[in-house]
């Protein structure tokens, strides 16, 4: 046997009112400037035996970050700012173009030395040939 349909007292009829939860927004992504990065990793190097694990945690970073870090201290480039490239002056375009035309005139060179030689071998060669003819 079917069960029978309940109707809802009238009271329950309205829609209830839905409460919107917000969630605490984050400020994203954490930026080190090129001084905190700097002190971090002097800190991590001075760090004892087993310290360097409270320091990351302190310091809310990774390992990799570090290491990352560490290499770009290595190779001088403490910090780059965000953005397009610089655009470069004149005196740098045209350094830059007499670099590529000394490139191409070394690879030009290099290939004519190589003629060159190739020429000296082949006259070598027949050379021998030539002085025995009567």
């Amino acid at each position: 046997m079917p069960k029978p349909l309940r109707n809802p007292p009238e009271s329950s009829q309205e829609t209830p009112k839905i409460i919107e939860i917000k969630a605490p927004r984050t400020k994203g992504r954490r930026q080190f400037s090129a001084s905190e990065k700097l002190r971090i990793v002097r800190a991590a190097e001075a760090c004892a035996h087993g310290e360097l694990g409270a320091l990351l945690r302190r310091e809310g970073i990774y390992h990799t970050q570090l290491s990352e870090w560490r290499a770009a201290i290595d190779r001088g480039l403490t910090s780059r700012k965000p953005g397009p490239a610089p655009k470069l002056d004149a005196k740098d375009v045209e350094i830059a173009t007499l670099k590529t035309k000394v490139d191409k005139m070394r690879t030009e060179l290099d290939i004519v030395n190589g003629l060159v030689e190739l020429q000296k071998k082949v006259y070598a060669l027949l050379n021998p040939l030539s002085d025995a003819r009567p």
